[in-house]
């Protein structure tokens, strides 16, 4: 995180909104949040919820005060480069900013806001779901009974592994990954981080979480390896085929993070080969594609990106984006700006 005073925007950046403030929203919230938008800002929606054109999301960024996009819009320099004068805040719903161009933002004066934290303890509980579905084969059992072949209980089939004594390797330990290390210690995993930087020693205690310097050797002990980074160059491909060689044979991979942070090919091979158990993954690098290899695999769980897919979840990251418009348009900074250079 940037101290700089200048990183900060200017007085002319931050100026008071006179009257309603245009908002332009990518994709269909809500209702509760966009009933509050129309009350408050001279709002343009998107009520057939689908993604928006190219050309579509030019016309916005050319007509209104803040854009408030998704993660699956893509806010690169050459769309923010052709936005009108006029755009001066990207309100984001959501935590995530890989899909926005930051630089590109702040070499416009263009102030960034996302939501941090809505939706740390959702995707923390869709993480030890994913875990605990493919430790003990749910997908199968499941498919067993929907398929009406189940033919009744045996004491040798359809063995799973336990979770307690297992070793949890969280590569990412910020809010979602401390949340995931939380729950973990319930089901008796035995934790370990591998972090940018470590935590206090106090935070670590409170967590049961071991702090392991290098990832390889993270990969090298883990029985699961759960992904709570963000996508960036530095960590695109984190898990290429090099480091899934480095899992064990019993080992799992959980993905609620970013599809990017994976070669996916590698994995499946890995999984095709058994060189891999299994993988529980709620995102993918090509959203909405998926590959039917992963689909088929009778170890792997996918999952549509439901992390974040609660209703409270939705509801509160939606409030925290008209708060942070309310405060912009005031005059003020908000207190979820993101600073280009901010991890």
């Amino acid at each position: 995180m940037s101290n700089r005073a200048d990183a900060m925007p200017s007085s002319s950046e931050n100026r008071r909104i006179e009257g309603r403030a245009r908002v332009g929203v990518t994709r269909h919230l809500l209702p509760s949040v966009e009933r509050r938008m129309e009350e408050l800002f001279d709002v343009t929606l998107n009520r057939e919820d689908r993604p928006l054109t190219r050309d579509e999301m030019l016309a916005l960024v050319g007509s209104v005060d803040v854009l408030v996009p998704t993660v699956t819009d893509h806010i690169d320099g050459d769309l923010i480069a052709q936005a009108g004068p006029s755009l001066k805040l990207i309100a984001n719903f959501g935590a995530g900013t890989d899909h926005i161009d930051l630089k590109a933002a702040r070499a416009k004066g263009i102030m960034v806001t996302n939501t941090p934290g809505v939706f740390t303890e959702d995707t923390a509980d869709m993480t030890l779901a994913l875990i605990i579905g493919v430790m003990r084969r749910m997908r199968e059992g499941t498919r067993i009974i929907r398929r009406g072949e189940w033919s009744g209980w045996a004491p040798s089939t359809m063995l799973g592994r336990k979770l307690a004594d297992k070793k949890l390797g969280i590569i990412g330990m910020g809010r979602i990954g401390q949340a995931v290390a939380h729950r973990a210690r319930a089901f008796g995993l035995n934790v370990s981080y591998h972090n940018r930087h470590r935590l206090p020693e106090a935070v670590e205690r409170m967590l049961g979480a071991d702090y392991v310097p290098t990832l390889d050797q993270l990969l090298e002990t883990a029985d699961i390896v759960s992904l709570h980074c963000p996508a960036t160059a530095a960590t695109h491909n984190l898990l290429d085929a090099r480091a899934i060689g480095l899992m064990k044979p019993s080992g799992v991979i959980v993905n609620t993070a970013r599809g990017e942070l994976i070669d996916y090919e590698a994995m499946i091979e890995a999984l095709e080969t058994g060189r891999l158990w299994g993988a529980g993954l709620d995102v993918f690098p090509n959203e909405p594609e998926v590959d039917r290899r992963l689909v088929d695999h009778p170890y792997v769980i996918t999952q549509p990106h439901l992390g974040s897919a609660t209703e409270e979840g939705r509801a509160a990251s939606g409030e925290r984006v008209i708060a942070n418009i309310r405060v912009w348009a005031d005059g003020h900074r908000p207190l979820d700006q993101v600073l280009e250079g901010w991890a």
